[in-house]
């Protein structure tokens, strides 16, 4: 791992470039640093989503996914290194199939509303797939491990699951559900 920065206004990066984790130079603007970006994005989101008022257990899984996802800006910023394994897929996966598996089936479309830790989990779930884009820009000119891609793209799925699982746990404790999507087409169809 690179080095620990011990001071944070350094004025390296007044030229426009920024260093990565193997010392190198890049311009800000470029891939890696998009994606890097992206996914410190999506960690500060999940911290702005962690000061909602949650299940202990949703709670738990999101914090794991914040040190995650700081492995994997660790890996993009050291081109070649590995710090985001398999396994924290699987760990998605398992997630997932837990939290799908107690909602209800969906019929409709759903908007990204509801209750505000609901809508903060869609925000986080854009931003995934935002980072999912970056990441796959990226391998189109540099040779990448696949876990970060997929990681981020079960990430994006476990964040929709989430939302609709949060819209049911209101802080009032009153019941709650998806904010379904008002189709005319859909309404006209099912009137014909």
């Amino acid at each position: 791992m690179g080095q620990r920065l011990t001071q944070i206004a350094t004025r390296t990066g007044d030229n426009g470039t920024t260093g990565l984790g193997d010392n190198t130079r890049v311009s800000k603007n470029s891939l890696r640093v998009h994606a890097m970006g992206d996914v410190d994005e999506l960690n500060s989101n999940l911290g702005v989503l962690l000061c909602e008022t949650m299940p202990g257990g949703v709670r738990t899984l999101l914090v794991e996914i914040q040190h995650q996802l700081f492995n994997l800006g660790g890996e993009l910023s050291i081109p070649g290194f590995e710090l985001l394994k398999p396994e924290a897929v699987l760990a998605l996966d398992d997630a997932l199939a837990e939290h799908n598996e107690a909602l209800p089936r969906l019929q409709e479309f759903i908007l990204p509303a509801g209750t505000r830790a609901a809508s903060l989990a869609h925000v986080c779930r854009t931003v995934a797939r935002r980072a999912e884009r970056a990441v796959v820009a990226l391998e189109g000119q540099e040779t990448l491990k696949d876990t970060p891609r997929q990681y981020l793209n079960r990430l994006s799925d476990l964040m929709f699951v989430l939302a609709r699982v949060l819209n049911r746990c209101r802080a009032d404790g009153t019941p709650g559900d998806d904010v379904y999507w008002k189709s005319e087409k859909l309404a006209q169809a099912s009137d014909d």
